[in-house]
């Protein structure tokens, strides 16, 4: 059984007739029938019975069709519960984003949040390979995650919006000859040692682009995939790297060049489930990602040197 048929039950005990009940509930009288005939199969007695051309209820029908006033009273509290936690603006939101993005986007998201009436937000970093961040969204709310600007979409179990479209420069020492250069190509970089991430992860393809635009294999030093330990490491004279223009910290010592010759940028976009967006909540929390991505945009590029 049902809520519809128990609905039905209730209403047949009140009109007295199968038309009477259609009426009321705005559908075909066939379609009443056949689902009191379902809701008689899983009855082991009669629900209803003909006292000339009306149609009542038996005593069981009746002691059911009290059951429905229960049921009814007990989901409409149950649906006005959920339309509250839906509307509330101020509830829990979870965030996670890769490490870069965290440092970027997570002070922002703080403030933009703080006061009464605002969403609550939980952050958390998650530092996996591009393929893991739609799984993410089980236990997320909103997932920061970054791809290439090439690569495939993200899986239609996702909704995605893109923050940013964020160019990966050339970080080097500012003491070095080719921070001299405007741009650089992928032949002015190919003899240097290189600082990447670890296998999986975005900013690897563009590495390996970079190799093959070059014609030659490169010096993979180190492979770090913390940003603000890799400019450490470049600032040391460890290498060069790839780094993102906006969303990492400048570094007193390094100076970004962007990169001629190869694609190279990502995207930053915040991935979700559909139903989430349902929570007024979590649709705010996404509207201050989108002006917190602005707001890193506008910041002076470090490329600049």
């Amino acid at each position: 059984m049902d809520e519809r048929q128990l609905r039905i039950l209730r209403e047949l005990g009140e009109l007295g007739s199968v038309t009477a009940v259609a009426e009321a509930l705005l559908v075909t009288p066939s379609a009443i029938s056949q689902q009191l005939r379902l809701l008689q199969r899983a009855i082991p007695v009669p629900l209803t019975e003909r006292r000339g051309r009306r149609l009542v209820l038996t005593d069981a029908g009746q002691a059911l069709a009290g059951a429905a006033v229960e049921v009814e009273t007990a989901l409409a509290r149950a649906r006005h519960a959920v339309e509250e936690f839906v509307e509330r603006p101020d509830g829990e939101v979870s965030v996670a984003a890769f490490h870069s993005a965290g440092a970027a986007f997570f002070p922002l998201l703080v403030g933009a949040l703080a006061g009464p009436g605002r969403p609550v937000p939980r952050l958390a970093d998650e530092d996996v390979p591009q393929e893991d961040f739609p799984r993410l969204t089980r236990e997320y709310d909103i997932v920061l995650a970054h791809r290439l600007d090439h690569a495939s979409p993200w899986p239609h179990t996702v909704a995605a919006t893109t923050l940013l479209r964020e160019p990966l420069d050339v970080a080097m020492p500012a003491s070095h000859p080719l921070a001299a250069q405007r741009r650089v190509t992928p032949r002015d970089v190919a003899d240097e040692p290189w600082i990447t991430v670890h296998d999986g992860f975005p900013v690897l393809a563009v590495v390996e682009a970079i190799a093959a635009a070059a014609g030659r294999r490169l010096d993979l030093a180190h492979r770090i995939n913390e940003f603000a330990v890799v400019a450490e490491v470049v600032a040391a004279g460890g290498g060069i790297a790839l780094m993102p223009r906006w969303t990492v910290r400048p570094h007193p010592a390094l100076v970004l060049r962007p990169l001629s010759g190869v694609q190279a940028r990502r995207h930053i976009d915040a991935l979700y489930r559909p139903e989430r967006t349902a929570r007024s909540a979590v649709r705010t929390v996404l509207s201050e990602l989108r002006r917190a991505a602005r707001d890193i945009q506008r910041e002076p590029p470090q490329a600049a040197g």
